[in-house]
């Protein structure tokens, strides 16, 4: 299946984007939707989560307590690392079972730290990055979390810079302040449509190295 890899900054728009390549017949996996569900009360990864954290890592409804963890990854920055040891491998695990049964016009992989990771420029055949400018940034994710600016910021100064994430993209979807959801949407379906016509041509195999089996 032709794979799409979708980025972007916080607040950028990358799920509402998403959302509407699921709508027109593509089949969408979200590494955010997953480390959410693995985090969520029950989750697969909150024992291994409190048993290297402590109870302070788990809300009352026993999900993981989002806000104490970023307050502890900014203090101690070991701590992501920590954190990351423990989520990405089941991340990794469920995102590779989501795709193996996936269905539709083309796969996304929604994957918000994909160009920070360094490992998916060869799982996917183009990336394609929702950008806007870091004033949108801040006030979108002000407008629906109530996060202070500071803490805004913080997450931003964790994610790659915005040139950096342009420099890697092959598609770029604008969703700056002064885009308007139709523009919005004209321009996804621009990209859907194309991506549509590039996963219905067919692909060649490399041809097999000298001496390795057909």
């Amino acid at each position: 299946m032709y794979k799409i890899g979708l980025t972007g900054g916080i607040g950028s728009g990358k799920t509402r984007v998403a959302d509407m390549l699921a709508e027109w017949g593509a089949a969408v996996v979200d590494t955010d939707a997953i480390a959410h569900d693995l985090t969520a009360p029950g989750g697969v990864a909150m024992p291994a989560i409190q048993a290297a954290f402590g109870a302070g890592a788990v809300a009352p409804d026993g999900a993981l307590d989002r806000a104490w963890m970023r307050d502890l990854v900014f203090r101690q920055p070991d701590a992501r690392a920590r954190l990351e040891a423990i989520l990405h491998p089941l991340i990794g695990q469920h995102t590779e079972r989501a795709a193996a049964a996936a269905r539709g016009a083309y796969l996304v992989y929604v994957v918000p730290l994909l160009v920070e990771s360094g490992r998916w420029r060869d799982r996917v055949d183009r990336i394609c990055v929702v950008d806007c400018d870091p004033a949108t940034q801040i006030a979108r994710v002000q407008s629906r979390s109530g996060l202070t600016e500071a803490a805004i910021r913080r997450i931003m100064a964790a994610q790659a810079a915005r040139a950096t994430r342009l420099e890697a993209a092959d598609d770029v979807i604008v969703n700056d302040g002064a885009t308007t959801a139709q523009q919005l949407r004209a321009r996804a379906k621009a990209l859907h449509d194309h991506w549509c016509q590039l996963a219905a041509v067919p692909r060649r195999s490399p041809p097999c190295a000298a001496g390795a089996p057909e």
